[in-house]
């Protein structure tokens, strides 16, 4: 099929998609009416391309290329491409590029395509574009927005009706079983299905592929195993011996690709010495629910790992946003604190997730240890996220003290940043 051809029924694409229902998302564009490149970086499905359509509809006409279509990825064609928009979208200086880095050497076009004045959005999902390939070839020239699937937030303006305390738990319950891939969500398709190809094809398409993985068995076992184990604490060679793969170089090499392409991301233990934290085992999270529980996990035995998850979810977008970071802590009797919340080199918040309140044991131990942690951080802002329970109270344990915020999930979740977490992260 000529180039041209492609083009144009990308664009019949992109008219049905225009007509489809909207959930419109709770981050902006970064700097969108600037001269930068804008990239707008995220999971697969998650929305990214339909974010910036519903955007540049009101705003400017724009032409469209997705260059997830094998028949655009070969990089000679370039010059067919951009001729093809100029005479499909009437010589629009505004052009949308989908799934960028499918095209080896999109750097070299973007920075060309920049320099003739075109205002250019580009979508990717790889976390690579982030990084040493954004600040190696585009040199500061760009905007990054980050777009994962829909927060709690935007999962409740589905329902679009007032909500009572009983109905925003049980939605919150339902979340967590779910996830916020909007697709299956707004069209009422099989979820578990749905998420399951999608969830393989990453794999396939943007690991496996792109990256001529030699033992993709090895590949898959370990992200099989990732998704079962939320939350928990891994070391890179028990994982080599549980995926069999061949060294623990690769088993390194498998996690970095499953973090570039969105699906995992780890989370350090937080230590005061660098070579410590460095060294220190991570613990694993995804990046939405609805892949931990298609995957197979226990959702009945585990539903506080995977409210526990979505918290995880919540603070990595303010760090891909540039407002935190985040960590887990861990003293030497094993006591643990589920986030350990830093504003440049100030610990701001001690974030528990315990949602077995009536637990006395449970409830006990989770006080225990941040009680400890905020003795040994020097942190007094200790937040409890629960089920039910709401307000400050003073707690005490042998000699440490300090007051703990409690604070339902699903309020805590509607919160914005800086209320979550009681600072002002403009300080």
């Amino acid at each position: 099929m000529k180039v041209k051809d492609v083009l144009l029924e990308q664009k019949k694409e992109l008219i049905l998609r225009l007509q489809s229902q909207y959930i419109p998302r709770s981050v902006e564009i970064k700097n969108p009416d600037s001269n930068l490149i804008k990239i707008i970086i995220g999971p697969r499905r998650a929305g990214k391309s339909f974010f910036v359509m519903r955007y540049l509809l009101d705003t400017v006409p724009f032409g469209y290329v997705n260059f997830d279509d094998e028949q655009l990825t070969d990089l000679e064609k370039i010059p067919d491409i951009l001729t093809a928009i100029n005479d499909i979208y009437a010589g629009s200086r505004t052009i949308l590029m989908d799934e960028i880095q499918n095209i080896s050497g999109w750097e070299l076009l973007v920075n060309r395509l920049a320099r003739q004045g075109y205002n250019l959005f580009i979508t990717g999902s790889n976390a690579h574009l982030l990084s040493k390939e954004l600040a190696t070839h585009l040199t500061g020239r760009h905007s990054v927005t980050t777009i994962f699937p829909f927060s709690f937030q935007e999962f409740l303006q589905m329902k679009n009706k007032d909500l009572t305390e009983a109905e925003y738990r049980e939605s919150l319950e339902e979340y967590s079983l779910t996830g916020g891939f909007p697709e299956p969500l707004l069209a009422f398709i099989d979820k578990k299905d749905y998420l399951i190809r999608l969830f393989d094809a990453i794999i396939y398409k943007d690991i496996i592929r792109r990256y001529n993985i030699g033992y993709p068995q090895g590949l898959g076992d370990l992200a099989h195993y990732l998704c079962s184990t939320i939350s928990n604490e891994y070391s890179v060679h028990s994982l080599t011996k549980i995926s069999g793969c061949k060294s623990d170089k690769t088993v390194k090499k498998y996690l970095d690709y499953l973090e570039q392409t969105f699906l995992f991301f780890s989370v350090p233990r937080f230590s005061f010495k660098f070579k410590e934290q460095v060294s220190s085992h991570k613990k694993i999270y995804c990046i939405d629910n609805g892949f931990i529980t298609a995957k197979g996990f226990s959702s009945s035995r585990n539903s506080g790992r995977l409210l526990e998850n979505i918290v995880a979810v919540s603070l990595k977008k303010d760090e891909l946003s540039g407002l935190i970071n985040f960590y887990y802590w861990k003293n030497a009797q094993q006591e643990e604190i589920d986030f350990v919340v830093r504003v440049y080199h100030k610990i701001i918040a001690l974030v528990q997730v315990c949602t077995k309140m009536d637990d006395t044991n449970t409830k006990e131990r989770e006080v225990r240890a941040l009680l400890k942690g905020a003795h040994d951080l020097k942190c007094s802002n200790l937040v409890m996220l629960t089920m039910y329970e709401e307000g400050e109270q003073q707690e005490e344990w042998f000699g440490y003290s300090g007051v703990i915020r409690y604070i339902p999930l699903w309020k805590w979740l509607l919160l914005p940043a800086h209320e979550k977490l009681g600072y002002s992260l403009s300080s």
